[in-house]
């Protein structure tokens, strides 16, 4: 059962504009340590930046809040990769309670996403479903 689908498409000059002005002031106010981290070892730093936050925006419209509201906090959503690389959410705070609430009682919750970019576009979808829990 689809609980939740969000879109969310960037332009990546916007996030190379906002790393020169505000640099630190914007990603530690947006990002978690872990995404900073992972960002700033890519040569396209900006690309990398530009699709987690368009990532968050995703998350923030399948989870139907919208950032910052209803307790949900940019660093509330962070994209984390498995060990293979997918990328996937680690929901925290607000974040975290918002998909609990959102789970019909007996369900777990499964978050799908897939971020690309394509200079000077970089773009996120996140679907969250949820499945009977003796299906997990």
């Amino acid at each position: 059962m689809i609980l939740g689908i969000g879109n969310d498409l960037l332009d990546i000059r916007r996030i190379e504009k906002t790393l020169v002005r505000f640099e630190s002031r914007f990603t530690e106010r947006v990002f978690t340590e872990t995404e900073r981290r992972k960002s700033d070892r890519r040569a396209e730093r900006a690309a990398s930046y530009a699709k987690r936050f368009a990532a968050k925006e995703a998350a923030a419209k399948a989870l139907g809040t919208g950032v910052p509201r209803q307790g949900v906090h940019w660093q509330h959503i962070g994209v984390v990769n498995e060990p293979g690389g997918r990328p996937t959410l680690d929901l925290r705070g607000g974040a975290a309670r918002r998909l609990q609430e959102m789970t019909p009682e007996g369900m777990v919750p499964q978050i799908h996403i897939t971020i690309t970019d394509d200079y000077p576009w970089a773009q996120a979808l996140v679907i969250i479903s949820a499945v009977p829990t003796q299906d997990v």
